[in-house]
């Protein structure tokens, strides 16, 4: 692959060039008493298969529905195992919702039902129903006994609707028009092998059903940067207790895939100016391709000003507008939506960026009652607390391909005491470094402004005397709060640091490890890639010194917010 990047950058390449070797991922399954079942394809639970079950059936005679409502059901990962799924079934989780039959895009969400199926994802046999408990504060983790006669419910439910043609509220008249408009056209270019050029930036665009779009080959001015930018793993953990919300915990990206469940974009409201779009062909589980149209957008925003200086002599000012190019994708996931975007800018510098919208998944609670493990959005409309934690991949090339080139320096920026000699006056604080050499995990600490480098250990700045380098600027943000020892955390121990740096092996590139679904730790993810006797090199003298577990810095990025939702999150947020 080298040459032939390294041939295609320097102008080399022709019909007769080399071609690096595709390769294609072939999965299957060894089923054997005893023997977990991994997968990774999507599960779209049956719902007239549910209702016909005893079990479902005898659980919803608890409840009564309001005339004009019908059953709807979203699927959900199972979660971990517990000491109760010692089988070797393959589960999937279900949760139950009404529907009102009119209008037919009704948000249903707005009318949870307390119980949740557990169903076999090969027969769509229900296994167990579960009921959850809907009291309040103090109300305990278990539920109530079942009443005599059924439960109505809804009685005082109010209706959750937010496209416009569904709800009796006026939308607002007074905003006037914005237009985009590029009357020569975009500044970028987008060639038929996917290879997208834009100012002095070029990179290759992929996508795949896990991490949707990846960035392959980003170089600026024709120096590489970038072998590879990517979205690894998501988990969204749940802060409620009472069963079974324990295994309430998505990894979005190794349980479903973001790719898998991209929008198809629209003009005008996904994305605006002069856009172009990107199709995916993904594989479906029977190995037939399916094109999914208008996946990707890519175009040029204003995004303000870039610099400013104004000469207070003269008053003349200097002024650039800080134009931006990008990347974007939106995936739906059951009720979230993720807007995940990579920007590239002006001055060289690159962000990727996740937004979360749509729908808070939410549980029913008793009327009037509130709760320590979430907010009530809407009279028995529980939002229950949780996390949203990303990891981000990079595979650096800083101005080189070879193994060795690339190092990761940790730099603290630590204020210094008072010294006669060397600091007289206390204003004094120095930049303290620290080559990694070796396999581990980073936290960030804001006091000391800590960051990392990815330096090339060669290559010096003709100017500073300093090594090549990007710097990385990750966002301190709250990690994995659930117990160290809970299921929660044994499935996601990426999350529990801001940075790990690992060493690289083809094929390796998610957080959690391959197979997220029904988990019961984290197998072959960044928690175990540290554990490996790898070794970086950190100056010249070691690049030569070969003892066998010489290998290229990977860096993973984790970051994410804590949501305890507000009724302003209510319908959409």
């Amino acid at each position: 692959m080298v040459p032939f990047l390294e041939a295609e950058h320097a102008g080399e390449l022709d019909t007769l060039s080399e071609r690096p070797p595709r390769l294609a991922l072939a999965q299957y399954s060894v089923i054997n008493p005893g023997l977990y079942c991994h997968f990774t394809t999507v599960v779209h639970i049956n719902a007239q298969a549910i209702r016909n079950s005893n079990a479902f059936q005898e659980a919803m005679s608890e409840f009564a529905l309001p005339e004009g409502f019908q059953l709807a059901m979203d699927s959900w990962p199972f979660g971990g195992r517990s000491e109760d799924d010692v089988d070797d079934g393959r589960y999937w989780g279900g949760l139950v919702f009404a529907k009102p039959v009119t209008p037919v895009d009704s948000n249903y969400y707005a009318y949870p039902i307390p119980i949740t199926v557990m169903v076999d994802a090969r027969t769509m046999e229900v296994i167990r129903v579960e009921r959850f408990a809907t009291g309040g504060v103090g109300d305990g983790l278990r539920p109530s006994p079942r009443r005599d006669t059924p439960r109505k419910l809804f009685e005082d439910h109010r209706g959750a609707e937010y496209l416009p043609e569904n709800i009796c509220i006026p939308l607002r008249s007074d905003l006037k028009p914005i237009h985009i408009t590029q009357p020569k056209g975009a500044s970028f270019r987008v060639h038929s092998d996917r290879l997208i050029e834009w100012q002095k930036w070029s990179f290759r665009l992929g996508f795949n059903a896990r991490e949707g779009a990846v960035l392959h080959d980003v170089c600026y001015d024709g120096r590489p940067i970038f072998y590879r930018l990517s979205f690894s793993e998501m988990t969204v953990p749940y802060a409620d207790p009472r069963p079974p919300f324990q295994r309430k915990q998505a990894f979005d990206f190794g349980d479903v895939g973001v790719g898998r469940t991209a929008n198809n974009l629209q003009l005008g409201c996904d994305c605006l100016g002069a856009i172009h779009y990107v199709d995916a062909i993904d594989v479906n589980s029977d190995g037939s391709p399916q094109t999914s149209k208008t996946v990707v957008c890519i175009h040029e925003q204003d995004n303000g000003i870039l610099w400013k200086h104004t000469d207070v002599r003269t008053n003349r000012s200097g002024i650039v507008r800080n134009r931006e190019f990008i990347v974007q994708f939106i995936a739906t996931l059951g009720n979230y939506e993720y807007i995940l975007s990579y920007t590239l800018d002006l001055a060289g510098g690159i962000s990727m960026e996740t937004r979360a919208t749509g729908i808070v998944s939410v549980a029913a609670i008793d009327l009037g009652k509130t709760s320590e493990y979430g907010n009530v959005v809407s009279p028995g409309i529980l939002a229950q607390n949780h996390q949203h934690i990303f990891a981000a991949r990079i595979d650096a090339a800083i101005d080189s391909y070879e193994t060795g080139d690339t190092r990761v320096v940790v730099e603290d920026s630590v204020g210094r005491k008072i010294c006669p000699d060397t600091n007289p006056y206390g204003n004094l604080y120095e930049v303290e470094r620290k080559p990694v050499d070796e396999p581990t995990w980073i936290d960030l600490e804001p006091r000391l402004n800590r960051l990392i480098k990815l330096e090339n250990t060669r290559k010096k700045n003709h100017v500073s005397g300093r090594h090549l380098a990007y710097k990385v600027v990750a966002p301190v943000t709250q990690l994995l709060l659930a117990d160290d020892d809970s299921m929660a955390a044994k499935r996601a121990r990426f999350a529990q640091h801001h940075l790990w740096v690992t060493g690289h092996r083809d094929g390796e590139l998610y957080a959690a490890g391959d197979y997220t679904n029904m988990s019961s730790r984290e197998t072959g993810g960044v928690s175990d890639m540290i554990k490996r006797p790898d070794r970086f090199a950190v100056d010249e003298l070691q690049l030569d010194e070969d003892d066998g577990h010489r290998a290229h810095p990977i860096v993973w990025v984790v970051f994410g917010l804590t949501h305890n939702p507000r009724v302003e999150d209510w319908p959409v947020m």
